[in-house]
């Protein structure tokens, strides 16, 4: 029977570093801690579908695998393995200041395209966010969702509800599990865009605090989510991971959720469809953002 793997193992699978930043000595220390729930075969699946899409040297995974058999971790010693935190607490006071910022009126009228008709612009928007045809993943649900070129999926956007805010890489890939989808952290491409979602706060609290990560960071985007939060989307393709990373960061002591620093995670459909019905509206787009983007910073 396959044992569940425990959350701070779930965690570090997420996460793999890029090449040149880490990437052999994750390999070693997530596979010593999945040898007490997992065979040989299944862990170097694991990692091999974690780090798709990373330039992973040949047989790199399986020395890994072998390497680190003799130092496995054991679940009945759990003081011998200590996983550094990764992500910060929310750091009240800095969230009140940002959230201070502004408003959601403020955020609306930012906006430099505003739509202020009823037309569904689901298609425009995503012919901006990703131009030419490339791969992308859309879904009406976590359960159902599909990976097809652009092409194939116009007509079909203003009725999602989710996408994955990067091309995808391949048609499908595997699972964490091993198992083949469309929807895989191993077939999701080079991340195009850093989302900031918050599930706390009001939608003043919430754009307050993306009109404050907008002065450091490219904001092309903001998406009511249909429910809650607004879910801002910041263009980053080519830059540094750590970079991104000390970004995203900062976005999660402001209260952001770190769910979205997974390349694959999904986010809400611009001008899509939740599956109450609600519309996911759009608030701001800005889409010259796209050719003047400049590196996200966390400086005051």
């Amino acid at each position: 029977m396959t044992r569940e793997l425990p959350q701070f193992v779930r965690d570090l699978l997420s996460a793999p570093p890029e090449r040149g930043a880490g990437l052999n000595n994750w390999l070693f220390r997530v596979a010593r801690c999945l040898h007490p729930y997992r065979s040989e075969p299944e862990i170097v699946a694991l990692l091999s579908a974690a780090t798709g899409g990373l330039t992973v040297k040949l047989g790199e995974i399986e020395r890994a695998v072998r390497n680190s058999r003799s130092a496995a971790w054991s679940p009945d010693q759990p003081a011998t393995v200590k996983p550094r935190a990764t992500w910060p607490t929310v750091d009240s006071a800095r969230r009140e200041a940002a959230a201070s910022t502004g408003t959601l009126s403020d955020l609306w009228e930012a906006s430099p395209v505003r739509l202020e008709d009823n037309i569904n612009r689901a298609e425009l928007v995503i012919d901006a966010l990703f131009p030419g045809n490339p791969l992308l993943c859309v879904g009406r649900s976590n359960s159902e969702f599909k990976t097809r070129h652009r092409e194939e999926l116009r007509g079909e956007l203003s009725e999602m509800s989710l996408i994955v805010p990067s091309p995808m890489s391949a048609v499908t890939g595997l699972t964490q599990d091993g198992r083949p989808s469309e929807h895989t952290l191993s077939n999701t491409g080079d991340r195009r865009f850093l989302v900031i979602e918050q599930d706390s706060g009001t939608l003043d609290d919430q754009a307050g605090v993306l009109l404050h990560l907008k002065r450091k960071a490219p904001m092309v985007l903001a998406v009511h989510s249909g429910s809650k939060s607004i879910h801002g989307w910041f263009y980053c393709q080519g830059k540094d991971e750590e970079l991104l990373k000390r970004f995203m960061r900062y976005g999660v002591a402001l209260g952001a959720d770190r769910a979205t620093w997974t390349r694959s995670q999904f986010v809400r459909m611009p001008d899509g469809l939740r599956d109450t019905g609600a519309r996911q509206t759009i608030f701001y787009f800005d889409p010259s953002r796209l050719t003047h983007a400049h590196n996200p910073t966390t400086d005051p």
